[in-house]
């Protein structure tokens, strides 16, 4: 009778591997903190930056405590308190869209466009911005309504990508049919979702999924490595 044959012992961790696990979990953890509180106090620094040169230098933080507290120039107490710009920007642009969205604000806006609309390339500046500000900041309800699969590029691959609305207008006179109707889907590159591809697809060859919307996202930005359970991906796949 042969002898069996027994697995080899398990390899003891190193203490040098344990430090290198140790190290790379910390970066895990820190690393998205630490950009976030970067990017938010770098956003922060700037708005102050560019809001402090229209505030006057009586109203600046340094002068009123100084003026409250009675200090002069032997004396005095400097603050630089970071983000006091943007409450003031924030006040401000609250001030400016309450007095736009009077009659009298209204009135004066109009008039100020058809002024613009005489300048070439003022004109064009102008309403590119206009119409960036009014789609990012716009606050009606419109979302991508459910994610979904397509055959993209060619038959027998699949792409993520995201239902936004049923096809309207001349698009549907054209490829809608009795029998299908015509869903207007949005295909995102990766890893960058901003950009991508508008396509009009019969609603039988869409595969809905049952992620979410947001779920669908971060397994595209994540290029596939990141599914929505992200602890046993393999239960985030539909069964067959």
């Amino acid at each position: 009778m042969e002898p069996l044959i027994q697995d080899p012992p398990p390899r003891k961790v190193g203490i040098i591997s344990r430090i290198r696990a140790n190290f790379l979990a910390g970066i895990i953890i820190i690393a998205p903190i630490g950009l976030t509180v970067w990017l938010i106090w770098t956003v922060v620094g700037w708005v102050d930056g560019w809001v402090w040169p229209f505030v006057p230098d009586a109203y600046h933080p340094t002068q009123l405590l100084n003026r409250f507290l009675g200090l002069d120039g032997t004396n005095e107490i400097v603050i630089n308190v970071r983000g006091v710009g943007v409450v003031v920007f924030l006040v401000f642009t609250v001030l400016v869209g309450w007095l736009g969205r009077g009659l009298a604000g209204r009135s004066l806006l109009r008039l100020a466009e058809r002024f613009v609309e005489r300048m070439p390339v003022v004109r064009s500046v102008y309403n590119g911005a206009k119409q960036i500000a009014e789609t990012v900041f716009s606050q009606r309800d419109s979302s991508f309504e459910q994610a979904c699969l397509v055959e993209y590029p060619r038959r027998g691959i699949w792409a993520i990508a995201f239902i936004s609305t049923r096809a309207k207008g001349e698009v549907l006179e054209h490829l809608g049919t009795p029998e299908d109707e015509i869903v207007t889907v949005f295909l995102p590159t990766t890893p960058n979702p901003t950009s991508g591809f508008l396509l009009f697809v019969p609603r039988s060859e869409v595969k809905v999924l049952d992620m979410s919307v947001e779920d669908a996202a971060k397994l595209v930005i994540s290029a596939g490595l990141v599914y929505p359970n992200d602890l046993e991906p393999e239960k985030a796949l539909p069964q067959e």
